[in-house]
């Protein structure tokens, strides 16, 4: 019997995955529990009308990062911190900064996460910083730090 996933179950499938199964197996486990449904007509139209949604959105997701990302490119952003002699900064820029900064100097919300730092920035100077906007979509931002 073919039958269309509601959950995630494991050695069996994914989610919105079409499977066979066993007679027994779908009447007396996965459709009491409400993990699959029988994959009648109207069912696959509904699943497939639910993919062609979700592929819409993220489609549009990543149509919102790459416009992101070209924006960024002309982006400098300012931090002052306090510094002492040969340009060491005392602690140094961390994510959440450049993350807060952002949000604050052009209203641009993005997760500190997503801000890839290998370490964080202890001197004074401007260096790039690599942001992940959405899955294969990477934003260059520079970020300029200077003295108070």
């Amino acid at each position: 019997m073919k039958v269309i996933l509601l959950d995630n179950i494991k050695g069996v499938g994914k989610k919105d995955q079409i499977i066979n199964a066993s007679d027994g197996y779908a009447r007396n486990f996965l459709f009491p529990k409400k993990l699959a449904v029988e994959a009648t007509a109207g069912n696959l139209n509904n699943l497939k009308s639910k993919q062609t949604s979700e592929q819409h959105r993220k489609d549009v997701e990543k149509e919102q990062a790459m416009e992101m990302a070209e924006q960024m490119k002309d982006i400098v952003l300012k931090i002052e911190v306090k510094a002492g002699e040969n340009g060491k900064i005392f602690g140094g820029v961390t994510s959440k900064e450049i993350s807060e900064s952002l949000n604050k100097d052009y209203n641009m919300n993005i997760d500190k996460k997503k801000i890839i730092l290998k370490e964080n920035i202890k001197m004074l100077g401007t260096s790039t910083v690599e942001i992940k906007l959405y899955e294969g979509v990477v934003g260059k931002l520079k970020v300029q730090v200077i003295s108070k």
